[in-house]
């Protein structure tokens, strides 16, 4: 068996052998939230990791990815924290105006987007990340129909990616960007008096937890910029580097160093001066925001041993949590962060498997995992729950009960 462990989940404290999340024990969360399963957000993590991003990229506006975590009320908390949001359908265009925040602030990314969508976004005001010729030219037609300016950006598709990240969306053939082999093409329809030219959008990947690879993205994507505004002399309102910052979820992984990054990018920004004259530079972050702000909980239903093995059913599962089940992208699975959220300082343990309520063997929230014995009644806690679990999840598969979110 591997000895590699699971970061020290540190975000969270314990208080008479209880999790506490948001200053309550588990026993006030679960009574607060009015039944398990739930999702639980702390506000207060979110606040550190803006923080912490703060003090590491004083020069760099900070956008939130809503598609890492759409709930309202982690949006509407957010748009007061960061300077701006990206969104990737209509509803998470409306979450993002409901906040409040100035369009001017607010960019919708994705491809295939709707005509009812790009209408919306252009009549709101947003910029829209062009992903394709096609795209931009529909826009045309939606902007000249109604006779409306459409602030757009393009999209682009580099020609090198992201290395070490766990989804590559950048590089090689893709369904994202514009391949900046087609620039020509689209500079021309640049000129079209109802399209106002914000800037660009380049992102390579994300759940990058190799600083370096990060930052030899951030000199490729420096440089290819340099190029392109030598070849075609743009000028840019915005540049948006993407993210991809990622968080460790797995025995082994390390937490990312900031420091390093930091340092290259401001040394990047004081290199292309010229370039970024009157331009903000944008890093586009979601589960780096939200994702060790959150924690699954489920309640234990019954306990069981098969054939040496031990088992705890809980009412929670993969319906609830795909990505913990490891259904969501894990090639080989690995177990995310769980404790016995009632038993923190318990010594005696057991080695267990944790299983939901489904009838599939893809039901499992941890494999042979050691952790407090537990007993029928006890609260299962899955970290690093913040991103990709409500929404990216089949809710609806075999009918049962849907979990409730809180933000504390």
């Amino acid at each position: 068996m591997s000895h590699k462990t699971h970061a020290d989940m540190n975000q969270f404290e314990s208080r008479d052998g209880q999790l506490v999340i948001a200053g309550y024990s588990v026993e006030e969360v679960v009574a607060i939230a009015g039944q398990t399963p739930c999702y639980v957000y702390d506000r207060s993590v979110i606040k550190q990791n803006v923080d912490r991003l703060r003090r590491f990229f004083p020069k760099v506006s900070l956008h939130y990815a809503i598609k890492a975590n759409p709930m309202p009320a982690v949006v509407n908390y957010l748009s007061h924290q960061v300077d701006g949001l990206d969104v990737a359908s209509a509803k998470e265009l409306h979450t993002a105006l409901s906040t409040g925040i100035s369009p001017s602030k607010v960019s919708f990314a994705g491809p295939g987007k709707s005509e009812q969508e790009l209408t919306m976004a252009i009549f709101s005001g947003i910029t829209i990340n062009i992903e394709s010729i096609t795209e931009l030219k529909r826009i045309i037609t939606i902007a000249d129909s109604h006779d409306r300016v459409a602030n757009i950006a393009l999209r682009l598709n580099p020609d090198f990616e992201l290395k070490s990240s766990g989804m590559k969306m950048g590089g090689g053939p893709q369904q994202f960007g514009i391949d900046v082999e087609q620039l020509d093409q689209v500079f021309e329809l640049l000129e079209h008096p109802k399209l106002n030219f914000m800037g660009l959008h380049i992102f390579t990947g994300s759940q990058n937890l190799n600083a370096g690879s990060i930052i030899t993205a951030h000199n490729s994507i420096f440089a290819l910029v340099a190029r392109l505004h030598a070849e075609y002399g743009f000028s840019l309102k915005h540049l948006n580097i993407g993210g991809g910052f990622g968080i460790p979820y797995f025995p082994g992984d390390k937490l990312l160093d900031l420091e390093p990054i930091a340092e290259n990018l401001n040394k990047l920004i004081d290199e292309h001066q010229s370039l970024l004259n009157d331009c903000e530079l944008i890093l586009e972050l979601g589960r780096y925001l939200v994702g060790n702000a959150g924690i699954y909980l489920c309640q234990i239903t019954d306990k069981k041993v098969s054939r040496g093995q031990t088992y705890l059913i809980a009412n929670g599962g993969l319906h609830h949590h795909l990505a913990a089940s490891g259904n969501f992208g894990q090639v080989i699975r690995k177990n995310y962060p769980v404790a016995i959220a009632n038993r923190m300082q318990q010594s005696d343990t057991e080695l267990v498997n944790i299983v939901g309520p489904l009838c599939t063997p893809l039901d499992i929230l941890a494999n042979k995992m050691e952790l407090p014995k537990a007993q029928i009644g006890d609260w299962v806690a899955v970290y690093q729950s913040g991103a990709y679990g409500f929404t990216a999840s089949p809710r609806d598969f075999l009918s049962h009960p849907h979990p409730v979110e809180l933000l504390l």
